[in-house]
């Protein structure tokens, strides 16, 4: 269950962004769900009536109203980097949530926009890997994560209509895919040929995903009316 929100400055859809939190904190039932801006995210929160608990960054690129209302955080911790630093501010604000205890954490507005910062975002998912926790990508048409042997999904609560596979920088041995339109047996996944596990779909109640050596990444997706 994801613990952790990270929003970034990248591309946000406000709507499915605050839908998606509020889904979130209703499956917490109470249960306290961290809320980080990174930088010029910050002006998400301006924009919904969110409150941060934390703010992490340069500050370098937010815009006037909301260095304002960066200065008008009465109960929120903000912590102030130096613009000249080795990782981006993303990077930065998850270390910060992963030294606060979190270990599932959803990072908003980390996709679109410059390529350059959605390859340094997806790199994250292998780095929360490393650090021990779970890190996920979101937007309104996507749903980005590492997936381990065994994971299950729910047909009912799955993100998206179409469920796509990748190797992640390294071959996945043993494939199998059970409960899909399209299964595979003990299939050989290899970073340059993804034919067969693009845009399936889940048949059943519940698909099942098992492999026995590898980095496999997922993607739920869905298309936009």
């Amino acid at each position: 269950m994801i613990d952790t929100v990270i929003v970034s400055g990248g591309m946000i859809q406000k709507d499915f962004a605050l839908d998606f939190i509020r889904k979130i904190e209703e499956e917490r039932k109470g249960k306290k769900l961290l809320l980080l801006a990174a930088d010029r995210g910050l002006d998400f929160f301006l924009e919904t009536g969110l409150v941060p608990d934390i703010v992490d960054g340069d500050f370098d690129s937010l815009s006037g109203a909301g260095k304002a209302y960066l200065e008008s955080l009465d109960h929120t911790e903000i912590v102030r980097l130096n613009p000249e630093k080795d990782d981006t501010d993303t990077q930065s604000t998850l270390n910060l949530a992963i030294r606060r205890g979190a270990k599932n954490i959803l990072i908003l507005g980390a996709t679109g926009g410059r390529l350059d910062h959605f390859i340094g975002n997806m790199g994250l998912l292998g780095y929360g890997r490393q650090k021990g926790v779970n890190v996920i990508l979101a937007d309104a048409q996507n749903y980005i994560c590492l997936v381990e042997n065994g994971h299950i999904i729910r047909k009912d609560s799955q993100f998206g209509k179409y469920v796509s596979f990748f190797a992640a920088g390294e071959t996945v041995e043993g494939l199998t895919l059970k409960g899909f339109k399209y299964p595979l047996d003990h299939y050989r996944l290899t970073t340059d040929n993804c034919g067969r596990t693009v845009s399936n779909e889940i048949q059943e109640e519940k698909a099942k995903i098992l492999y026995e050596k590898g980095s496999l990444l997922m993607i739920m997706s869905r298309d936009l009316k």
